[in-house]
């Protein structure tokens, strides 16, 4: 047989051309493997460098932050075709590992961040952020995926990464609060237009957590059973004794301050997502329908998949039980300029957020108003 015309001559070109077809090959027969190719590696990476520091952090640390920005740019935007329903089952098993991967993570984390393996302080630090970024981009979307599952079995399992983030209260915000009342004062995580994501952080967690007590405390007394609030305000002290047990002193420090990074990367994938894209209100007081253009998108391939097609966001909203692999790309949707991952660092300089988002904001509520 011959090499097909556009194959690269040489060997070592040829065997890179052959090796990326197969890839691909695969990838199109099984459409949850390259969501599992982009999300397991910091698992082996950072169990490893628990143990053994060293370049296995360095590597953890670097491949959720400068190597997924780097090859979000240079891959190709990834189709904006869903993958078939039937890949259902196979997306389900690769939450639950994931699920199960970020339990197992927590005592590790914690006992790495802590010190409590004998590594050095910039092992600690290095250990921190690849923990942290793990169970901010990846565990919380995973997490996000689960709750929207019908089987029972499923969301308990999110709601228990949640819980163990200490961030209990979001399965029941996002489900009930945000997912009703998106693009609307009414949802507490949503940022409206000129609002820093360091005035959003704080005054998003208080509402979600109050104004979901307040739901679930009805809904409790309507349905004579308990109040889930027990669940994730008993789980999380749960957490927190049995690894003060376990680690002392330093190893709650520990826990709560990857708990925070987590919590806030969860945060800003809100308000990135969000931002601005305001429903309209109607003179009856109502709020228009929700559509595409209430939500930012990235069609990124990397990150997409490392995140489980958290990016996919528009289409999530419109149909919250379709499955990750199958969440589409509209062609109309809002689309952020850059991934998720280089937008949530842009996000943290104010000026430079505002600079470059609100004049998308402006085109993008233009173009509703028009319609």
């Amino acid at each position: 047989m011959h090499a097909p015309c556009n194959a690269p001559h040489g060997g070592f070109g040829r065997l890179c051309y052959l090796a990326a077809k197969s890839i691909r090959s695969r990838c199109m027969k099984h459409p949850v493997l390259p969501f599992a190719l982009a999300s397991l590696p910091p698992v082996l990476f950072l169990t490893i460098g628990t143990f053994n520091g060293g370049l296995w952090l360095w590597a953890a640390a670097l491949y959720t932050s400068f190597f997924a920005f780097g090859l979000d740019e240079a891959l190709a935007m990834a189709s904006r075709d869903g993958a078939p329903g039937s890949t259902e089952r196979a997306a389900n098993r690769l939450s639950v590992v994931l699920a199960l991967a970020h339990l197992a993570l927590i005592p590790l984390g914690v006992a790495t961040v802590s010190g409590a393996t004998g590594l050095g302080m910039l092992e600690q630090v290095l250990a921190f952020f690849g923990f942290g970024l793990f169970f901010g981009q990846v565990s919380n979307s995973n997490a996000h995926e689960l709750i929207h599952r019908s089987q029972k079995a499923l969301f308990g399992l999110g709601k228990w990464v949640y819980i163990s983030m200490l961030y209990g209260h979001h399965t029941t915000a996002h489900r009930l609060l945000h997912h009703a009342h998106v693009a609307t004062p009414l949802d507490p995580n949503f940022p409206p237009k000129g609002r820093s994501f360091y005035a959003y952080f704080p005054r998003g967690w208080v509402r979600s957590f109050t104004r979901g007590y307040a739901v679930e405390r009805a809904r409790a007394a309507r349905a004579g059973r308990m109040n889930p609030y027990v669940e994730y305000v008993g789980g999380a002290l749960a957490f927190v004794l049995v690894l003060w047990l376990a680690f002392g002193g330093a190893g709650v420090l520990a826990y709560l301050g990857l708990c925070f990074y987590a919590q806030s990367q969860l945060a800003m994938v809100d308000y990135l997502q969000h931002y601005g894209l305001a429903r309209r209100k109607r003179p009856d007081g109502s709020y228009e329908p929700q559509t595409i253009h209430h939500s930012w998108n990235s069609p990124h391939w990397f990150s997409s998949h490392m995140m489980v097609n958290a990016s996919r966001h528009s289409d999530h909203h419109a149909n919250p039980g379709r499955v990750y692999p199958a969440l589409r790309l509209p062609e109309d949707m809002p689309v952020l300029p850059y991934s998720l991952p280089a937008m949530g660092i842009i996000a943290l300089i104010p000026p430079l957020w505002f600079k470059l988002m609100d004049k998308r904001v402006d085109k993008v509520l233009a173009r509703m108003e028009a319609a």
